[in-house]
């Protein structure tokens, strides 16, 4: 368990200073922004109440300052500060600004008063017990009845600030207009709940010092809870951040099979119909790489099969593309993935000497274009994935190239 802890102890350290670094540059060009000045202090008191408690090194903070367990004390000073800046952070995402500055106001009141007294009672307590794990020192100074109560005091300071976390983040998130923004907040209440059950089980453990039974067991479970909730609730204020990030990289790949995907129909299109395409087909190797605007050349890509699958359109007809479908066992939907697919692979396949008129009153129907980009390229993939299978059908002459 030992491990475990000291383990999540430096996640959650490495993790809270990284978030502040991460943001600071934000925090000098936006030096009048409250929010996020709550949200740096955050971040960086979260990482300073895991690094100072380190059993590697605690004890030479403790010498350096020539205090016993002082460690305990920034600990706990940093977990309220930590918590107030919460609320202001939460008051100013949730409230218009005039009541934002006042809500904010209270609540650093209300803990700036509380973080007062408990420095004043650290000190008036004293140093009960000391050892060289973080862990062991709190259970063998809870022992002590006037620590004991000091703990009580300190554990209902953090309920209280992490109860009001989880309203507010939950009713934060309601309203919340970005997927990321609200991903995060539901990370935070999770985090702050866990939070209130390390509370809950840290003060029977110092219940069972009074009521003589022993609460050992429940230390793996509070210590656990503490700290997995504090790494949920830095990693959910830094997911707006980097969320948006995520997406662009999703769409980025997505985008970026799509061009692939639609490779093969364009392909034939452009060997029939070289006039549709602005830039000759590269080798497939040179395909591969994705281009430098990626999103124009999808782009180009889909307007180019449109163009291409207009032009063929007017030299087939629907009785001839009927019979095509029929001579495969195929549905004769010319509006279906496969239908589109299989006029394109019928036109392309017939010979110079069947070749027709332009002729717009083909009789095919035509299916209209989405007005949506992103459904426009998801139909014209499985148009591309029809017209790749159906090249694999023996039933069907080989493509030809040159214009219809």
């Amino acid at each position: 368990m030992t491990t475990l802890y000291t383990v999540l102890a430096w996640v959650c350290a490495f993790v809270g200073l990284a978030a502040f670094a991460y943001r600071l540059p934000d925090l000098l060009r936006r030096r009048h922004d409250v929010a996020l000045w709550a949200l740096c202090v955050y971040f960086l008191c979260s990482g300073i109440s895991f690094l100072v408690d380190l059993d590697q090194l605690r004890l030479h903070i403790s010498l350096f300052f020539g205090l016993p367990n002082i460690t305990s004390l920034i600990t706990q000073a940093a977990v309220v500060v930590l918590t107030a800046a919460q609320q202001v952070v939460l008051v100013h995402w949730s409230a218009p600004p005039d009541q934002a500055r006042r809500m904010a106001r209270q609540r650093v009141l209300f803990f700036g008063a509380a973080l007062c007294v408990l420095v004043v009672a650290s000190f008036a307590v004293g140093p009960v017990a000391q050892s060289e794990t973080a862990t062991s020192t709190i259970l063998l100074s809870i022992q002590d009845g006037r620590y004991a109560l000091y703990m009580f005091f300190y554990l209902l300071i953090c309920a209280v600030g992490q109860a009001e976390t989880v309203r507010l983040s939950l009713r934060f998130t309601k309203v919340a207009n970005r997927t990321w923004l609200a991903a995060g907040m539901r990370t935070v209440t999770l985090g702050a709940s866990l939070i209130l059950v390390y509370c809950v089980t840290r003060s029977i453990q110092i219940a069972g010092t009074r009521l003589d039974f022993d609460g050992a067991a429940l230390d793996p479970v509070q210590w656990t809870c503490g700290s997995v909730g504090a790494l949920l609730q830095v990693t959910g204020w830094t997911i707006p951040s980097w969320g948006i990030h995520l997406t662009r990289v999703r769409a980025w790949i997505r985008s970026y099979r799509a061009y692939l995907c639609l490779r093969p129909l364009w392909r034939a299109l452009h060997q029939a119909l070289p006039d549709i395409a602005l830039d000759p087909p590269r080798s497939w190797p040179r395909d591969l790489l994705p281009p430098r605007d990626l999103h124009y050349s999808l782009y180009r890509r889909v307007i180019e099969i449109r163009d291409g699958q207009l032009m063929l359109r007017t030299s087939l007809s629907y009785d001839e593309f009927s019979r095509v479908a029929r001579s495969l066992d195929l549905p004769d939907d010319p509006t279906s993935p496969l239908g589109e697919a299989l006029q394109v692979r019928a036109a392309l396949s017939r010979s110079p000497e069947e070749g027709t008129e332009p002729d717009d009153a083909s009789g095919i129907p035509a299916r209209p274009p989405y007005e949506d980009f992103r459904e426009e390229v998801q139909w014209l993939t499985r148009v591309a994935s029809s017209f790749t299978a159906l090249g694999q059908d023996d039933r069907l002459p080989a493509t030809r190239t040159g214009t219809p």
